[in-house]
């Protein structure tokens, strides 16, 4: 099984059951924001990761394998994003890309922020004039080499 199908049938799994991915999340003692990335194939469960989640969703062991095999990370993506919050995502990094580049050079010196190495959370505030969302990227800096 490829992991497109499987994706297909975690997420209909999902859908039929009712059941949400911090569900799942919790089930696996993983964050939400990882466990959903990895249920969409960005990211690879481990056996007993993967067993769990196919339980829960009384899925096959076909399911179970192909969680398990290591994505191609970002082959799916469509350039321009026509998904609203996608594109408003690419926006972000459009007009404040660099400014945030700027700021962590002056802040931790010339390098990168590590997408590997990294965790992100997703949070609702309420907000009597429109409920907010906060995004919280936290990834090591890592410096450039010199040689």
């Amino acid at each position: 099984m490829n992991r497109e199908v499987c994706t297909a049938m975690v997420i209909e799994a999902k859908q039929e059951k009712q059941i949400t991915y911090q569900y799942i999340a919790q089930a696996i003692n993983r964050n939400i924001v990882w466990t959903t990335s990895a249920i969409l194939g960005q990211n690879t469960f481990d056996a007993t990761e993967a067993k769990i989640i196919c339980e829960i969703l009384n899925l096959d062991t076909d399911v179970e394998k192909a969680l398990q095999i290591f994505p191609e990370k970002g082959v799916n993506a469509v350039m321009p994003p026509t998904d609203p919050l996608i594109y408003r995502l690419y926006e972000i990094v459009l007009v404040y890309g660099e400014t945030i580049k700027e700021v962590i050079h002056e802040k931790a010196g010339d390098g990168i922020m590590s997408a590997i190495d990294f965790t992100m959370d997703i949070e609702k505030e309420e907000n009597p004039k429109g409920d907010r969302i906060k995004i919280i990227l936290d990834g090591k800096f890592l410096a450039y080499k010199k040689w």
